[in-house]
């Protein structure tokens, strides 16, 4: 596997354990959980699945499709900036609902969210240019 490949499922499981202990923390101080809970759900969907499915699409499809990746430049890029905009997310939207630093981290969080969206169309147009037929 190349080891880009493997960081994509390397962060992908990393991102699962954070978001179980995010919901277990959740469960214990459902006091805080509502200022948690989209910190959460992001770890879970946009690190876990999202990165299983960006590691597991760049190993699989160009195989099935008989082709190399069109762009591994892409690649690379689409992994920071997936990472760069989760983490931002992450750390953004506990801190969205509390009265200090709010402008801040709403700045944050639309900056990430941004992040989060140029790795989407990363991987949609890499694997899209590679699977197309000749």
């Amino acid at each position: 596997m190349e080891r880009i490949v493997v960081w994509y499922l390397r962060m992908g499981v990393i991102y699962f354990v954070l978001g179980a202990m995010l919901g277990t923390t959740m469960l214990l101080r459902p006091d805080e959980s509502g200022y948690l809970l989209f910190a959460h759900v992001h770890l879970n969907l946009l690190g876990f699945m999202s990165m299983m499915i960006y590691g597991v699409g760049y190993h699989i499809l160009p195989r099935f499709s008989g082709r190399t990746i069109y762009s591994p430049l892409f690649v690379k890029i689409q992994f920071w900036a997936a990472n760069a905009g989760l983490v931002g997310m992450a750390i953004s939207w506990p801190f969205i609902a509390g009265d200090k630093f709010t402008f801040f981290f709403s700045q944050l969080l639309v900056v990430s969210a941004f992040c989060a969206l140029t790795a989407v169309v990363l991987f949609a147009v890499n694997i899209l240019k590679t699977i197309k037929p000749a």
